[in-house]
């Protein structure tokens, strides 16, 4: 949902989250997430790693900034567009944050 109609007393979905369409959902529900309230607590970081790992690819890093999105939303905060958090990703990520390789990466680097 766009971050403007995002009212926090109506959320109810995981599609009534910012930023939150039907393949961000679908993701959320491969990871066993059904509903916005289990989100709270999440690392935005290990959800990716997570998809990542269970999907057998590397997804976009905006990925990560959707979950970043979405466990600020859900600490608290107020619904932001994802883009707004793509700085604070990339400086994360400079910082060590882990970031999922494909399997690809992965087998060309242990050869």
């Amino acid at each position: 949902m766009h971050p403007s109609k995002v009212h926090r007393p109506t959320v109810r979905e995981l599609t009534d989250l910012p930023n939150v369409g039907p393949s961000i959902a679908g993701d959320l529900r491969l990871l066993g997430i059904l509903q916005p309230a289990q989100l709270r607590g999440q690392d935005a970081f290990a959800l990716y790693e997570r998809l990542c790992a269970k999907t057998g690819v590397r997804h976009d890093p905006c990925v990560i900034d959707a979950f970043l999105s979405i466990t600020h939303f859900m600490a608290g905060g107020k619904p932001k567009p994802w883009w707004e958090f793509t700085a604070q990703r990339k400086r994360l990520v400079g910082q060590g944050a882990p970031v999922a390789r494909s399997r690809a990466k992965r087998s060309r680097r242990s050869k």
